[in-house]
Parts: structure tokens; C-alpha cells; sequence
């Protein structure tokens, strides 16, 4: 009997032991630092078609040399706890309105397409005193009929996207002030995450406007590896498109050379991020005159103009700050146009835009806005 209870005795002591130390490790899981988190475009639903080529390129089965890599980890995009979206019917009404506490509420039309606008005078001025008769909108070359016009400061959902690698060492000092800059020139209603990559895309940071803690997700340095630059875009705009609160999108995307790890291209990047509701991309690219700038030079341009940002290479690191503070004025002196294509959204295909400024008093004004758009997207509506 006595060995018997020693026994169970032992048993019971093992068990404990166990079960602290699987405690001790769920525990240390649980607090590691979102810096751990890489970041990538969530599953598919179950009942999507994975071939639908009107589906974007994340979302597409791996090409065969893809398929044959090791897959990269990820956590899904959107905040823990973020109720789905849901479908609207094709005669919700879309607007923007102010709610109790001040901040704004958009309900998005399934039909319309909105464009977010900036427009400029010859000497580079911002013009933000048109109205919706001094604009006029082509889609596929056919003039469009505006349903709303707003010209108001909207808060926005904005997206960090800074380079990690180990060439970014001695310049994230720069980059962090000039980003904290921004964050704080704008609208106090904005929500800001921050993702920072080298070999891969990492969560650093989750929505918020917490302008501390977003310091200590910019101050998370860890200066090595690679550049996968066109696979950080893709996942921090799907990031966008699933976890923003704000009707309106934005990334800005620092980085100081060519992508060299990415599993996706340019041209997949760029395909991302063309959708009407997509986000509007800055980059700022500290490029020196190592091999392959040219090349990085053109993927900066590229996402920048097709989504209507704006492209920036600082000769120094001086001009970061001042580039940032200018990308702060430039979102929130932007028009938001609305319009219901002549041609139903159901047809599909790209849609080339083309939006055209007139008033008086100006001789010629340049308006800046996405290139186009893919129709054949599957959208939901948001209440924000």
C-alpha cells in the first residue's frame, strides 16, 4: 500500500510539473512581441473558386516553382475580433455623415466607384477650393456622372511599411522621426499600423492612434536580411482592405533598394492594389547608386502612379522629414469623387480613369488620382 501511494504520489508530481512548464511556455508564446508576427493575405473563403481569374494574384494557387518552397507563416490579416463585413443590397445609398462623437460614418454603394483626388495649380499648389461642376470624370474614355462630392478633412486608414534590411541600419533613426512626424500632422481620427520588412513582412503594429506606441513599433529594429518589398505591399494592403475602419486607404512605403527576396513581382504588386476601394501608395526610396537602382526607382514609380501617390527619392537624409510633412498635407487636402459607371461594375475588366479639372482663374490644373481600377473584384460594403 505504501509503495502504491508513493507511486501515485510520484505520478501526481509529474503531472504538475507538466503542466507548469507547459503554462511557462503558452505564457512566453502569448508574450512575444508583434515584431514575431509575419504578415500575410488571409485564407480564402471556403466556397471561393482558387482558379476565378478575377481573383488577385495572392489569392491564386502557387505557380509550381512557388509551390515547391517551404510556405511562409503567417497571421491573418484584420484585428482580432473584427465582426466580417457584410454584403449590401445594389440600392444602398453612399455618404459620409458625422456621428455623435464627431467622427465621421461612411456607408459604401456596391455600384459607385470613389476616388480620392489631389489637384494642383502650374507653380505645384494645392487647389482645394473646387466644386463638383470644375470636375469631370472619363472611365474607359466616357464621361461619368458625379453622385457625391466631399471635400471635407476624412480620417484615414493609413499603413507604415518600412524596409528592415540590413542596409536600412544607419538610416532608421531618420525614417522613424520623419514617419512620427507625419503621424502627428495628421487627422487626429486616423488609425495607423505598422508593418516592417526585410525576408518578410512583420506586423509590428496594429491598427491604432496611439502615437506611442506606434514610436515603439517604429523603434523595433532589427536590421537584416533582404528586401521583399512587392510581397510586404501585397499583405499590408490586404492587411488594409480586411482590418481598416476608414472608407479611405493609404500606404507609405519607405525603402532604400531593390527587392531581392519577394515570392511576387512588380506587376503582381501593382494588380493588388487596383481596385476602386484600394489604398493610394507614397514611397520614398533613399537609393544610392548601388546596382539595380533604376530598376528599384521604376517599382516605386509604378505603385505610386497607378494608384495616384506620389513617388519621392530624398537626396539626403535630411529631406526625409520634409517629404513626410508634405505627404501629411497631401492626404488631407484631397477631394473624394463619387460616381456609378455607365458601364455596370458586373461586366468586369479594368477600367482605365481619367479625371479632368476646370475653373476659372486657373489656367491649367493637374489632377492626380488611380490610373484604374478592376471591376470584377468581389466587394462588400462597409458602415463605418
Amino acid at each position: 500500500m505504501h509503495l502504491r501511494n508513493s507511486k501515485a504520489l510520484g505520478i501526481a508530481l509529474c503531472s504538475l510539473l507538466a503542466t507548469s512548464l507547459l503554462g511557462a511556455v503558452q505564457q512566453g508564446q502569448a508574450n512575444q512581441p508583434a515584431a514575431q508576427q509575419r504578415i500575410q493575405p488571409t485564407p480564402l473563403p471556403s466556397d471561393v473558386d482558387p482558379n476565378d481569374p478575377a481573383l488577385p494574384v495572392w489569392a491564386r494557387p502557387a505557380t509550381p516553382a512557388a509551390s515547391t518552397s517551404t510556405p511562409k507563416p503567417g497571421t491573418p490579416g484584420g484585428q482580432p475580433g473584427t465582426a466580417p463585413q457584410q454584403p449590401i443590397s445594389e440600392n444602398s445609398v453612399g455618404e459620409v455623415t458625422k456621428d455623435a462623437s464627431g467622427g465621421f460614418r461612411y456607408t459604401s454603394r456596391v455600384n459607385e466607384v470613389t476616388l480620392s483626388a489631389t489637384v494642383l495649380d502650374p507653380k505645384r499648389h494645392l487647389v482645394t477650393n473646387l466644386q463638383p461642376a470644375n470636375f469631370i470624370i472619363y472611365e474607359d474614355g466616357q464621361p461619368q456622372k458625379i453622385t457625391s462630392f466631399i471635400r471635407q478633412d476624412i480620417p484615414v486608414s493609413i499603413g507604415i511599411v518600412v524596409d528592415n534590411s540590413g542596409s536600412m541600419r544607419t538610416k532608421r533613426t531618420a525614417v522613424t522621426k520623419a514617419v512620427l512626424n507625419l503621424i502627428q500632422a495628421s487627422n487626429p481620427q486616423d488609425e495607423v499600423f505598422v508593418v516592417n520588412f526585410n525576408d518578410d513582412p512583420y506586423l509590428d503594429q496594429d491598427f491604432t492612434a496611439n502615437v506611442a506606441v506606434l514610436r515603439e513599433a517604429l523603434d523595433r529594429v532589427d536590421s537584416r536580411g533582404g528586401t521583399a518589398l512587392y510581397d510586404a505591399v501585397i499583405a499590408s494592403a490586404d492587411h488594409l482592405a480586411k482590418g481598416a475602419k476608414k472608407e479611405k486607404k493609404v500606404l507609405l512605403v519607405v525603402t532604400d533598394g531593390v527587392d531581392n527576396e519577394s515570392r511576387e513581382s512588380l506587376e503582381q504588386a501593382i494588380r493588388s492594389v487596383q481596385s476602386d476601394n484600394g489604398p493610394t501608395i507614397y514611397t520614398i526610396g533613399i537609393l544610392g547608386d548601388e546596382p539595380g537602382t533604376k530598376r528599384a526607382k521604376r517599382a516605386l514609380q509604378s505603385l505610386s502612379d497607378q494608384t495616384g501617390g506620389v513617388a519621392f527619392f530624398p537626396r539626403d537624409l535630411a529631406e526625409v522629414d520634409e517629404i513626410s510633412q508634405e505627404v501629411a498635407r497631401d492626404i488631407r487636402n484631397q477631394y473624394s469623387i463619387t460616381y456609378k459607371p455607365t458601364n455596370p461594375r458586373s461586366n468586369g475588366g479594368y477600367r482605365k480613369v481619367k479625371v479632368e479639372a476646370h475653373a476659372p482663374g486657373y489656367k491649367e490644373l493637374q489632377v492626380r488620382t488611380r490610373d484604374g481600377y478592376f471591376a470584377d473584384e468581389k466587394r462588400t460594403a462597409t458602415n463605418r
